[in-house]
Order: structure tokens, then sequence, then C-alpha cells
């Protein structure tokens, strides 16, 4: 989850903590906004603080948080108005029982969540899709890793990416998972980011598609959306 949000340290780690519990302490019984992410996209429900005791709070929560906190081990938690801090937080899992709904988490510390700053949804592929890059003359077969609106993470296994702020033509290949069929889609980009100082490469674009690119992108983060969510309600631990 590291991506997702910055450590803030006000003290030292295990102060900070105690700050938490002690601000917890005073409200059991209270909603929190908890807030995970499987494979890109953001599971975020109520969670109530049912108890707080030896440096560890326990709270009663959806039975999808409670899946994905025991992948994550860790969990968001939103700030809170009454709290005296305006900071969010994280706690790391100490017990998790999905069955019953229960989390324990301890370890918490300020935090900045980063992720809620994103403009789009973005999905986690299985299975990478194809996608032609064109840089001049070449053409460069890559795999997307994973892909929202605004753009994807693109590994090349041969061939150089141009450098950061260039301007390339990628054609994508989206599946139609209800049919099985596939279409070609084609959008300029930006490269934002090269890693790796060899092949395979891994590419961050920016996409700048027109009206019926961009509805063909959604469309496909939408059928995958739903494979993802029906992937977590099936989920057993």
């Amino acid at each position: 989850m590291f991506q997702y949000f910055d450590k803030i340290v006000k003290g030292t780690e295990r102060e900070d903590s105690l700050v938490v519990i002690q601000n917890m302490k005073e409200m059991i019984g209270t909603n929190f906004s908890f807030l995970n992410y499987y494979k890109e996209i953001p599971v975020s429900y109520d969670a109530k603080l049912v108890n707080v005791d030896n440096e560890m709070a326990e709270f009663e929560v959806h039975e999808y948080q409670a899946k994905v906190i025991a992948l994550e081990h860790k969990a968001l938690i939103r700030s809170h108005a009454k709290f005296a801090f305006r900071e969010d937080m994280v706690g790391e899992a100490f017990y998790v029982n999905v069955a019953r709904k229960k989390v324990i988490l301890c370890k918490f510390s300020y935090a900045k969540i980063r992720s809620d700053m994103r403009r789009f949804v973005r999905v986690v592929l299985d299975k990478p899709l194809e996608a032609d890059l064109i840089v001049g003359d070449d053409i460069l077969k890559g795999n997307v890793k994973d892909i929202s609106l605004g753009g994807a993470c693109i590994s090349v296994m041969s061939g150089e990416l141009p450098a950061q702020g260039s301007d390339i033509s990628l054609f994508l290949k989206l599946p139609d998972i209800s049919s099985g069929s596939t279409h070609e889609v084609g959008v300029t980009a930006t490269v934002i980011k090269v890693v790796g100082d060899s092949a395979p490469y891994m590419g961050i674009l920016e996409f700048h598609p027109e009206k019926h690119s961009q509805q063909q992108i959604s469309y496909y983060i939408n059928q995958r959306q739903v494979e993802i969510i029906k992937e977590l309600k099936e989920q057993t631990l």
C-alpha cells in the first residue's frame, strides 16, 4: 500500500500511535471511514469502533473490507472531525476475522492519503493487454500492466522507450470480456516516466484520447471493475 499514502511522523512512531489510541478511547461506538485497495479498485466502507485495549483498536467492518485488510495487512483511516488532529491514519492489522467481520488494528501512524488525488479509477490486469507503440519508424510490442482513462503502465520487452516528455502513438488491443472479441483502439500518449536501464523497460504513459477511443477504454475498464469486484466477493480467506 506504500503508493497510496505518505507516512507522517510527528514525534516518534510510538508517541504518534499512543496519541491516535488515546483519541480513539473517547470514541467507542463511532464510525470511521476505512480505505483499502484491491487490484487498484478502492474498497471503502464505514467501520465501527467497538473496543480499545492494550494499544489496539477493534472494529466491526464490512466483509469486503476485512478481506482486503487480510491481504494488505493494513488499513487506511480517513481523518475524523472529532479528533484533536486532522491527519489521516494508517493501522497495522493484528487480527482479522472475515467471517465475523472483525478487525483489530495496532501500531497506528499519521498519514496523507495520496490516492484520493487520482482523477481516474485504475485497474490492474491479471492478463496483460497487448499494445503496439509507434516510436519513429519502429513498432514496439508492449504489455499493459494497469490502465485508467488517464493512462497506463506498459512493459516493453525489446526496443527502447523514448525519453520522458515524448509523444507517441499507441494501439491498445482491448478485449470485450462479454463477447470474447478484441478491438484495436488508437490513442496518442505522452511518456511520463521510464523505469529501467535495459529491457524490459516500464513506461508510464498519459493518454490524450479522442471521444470514441475514450468511450472504448472506459467500457473496458468498467468491465474489468466488475470482474475485480466479483473476484473479491468470491475470495475465500
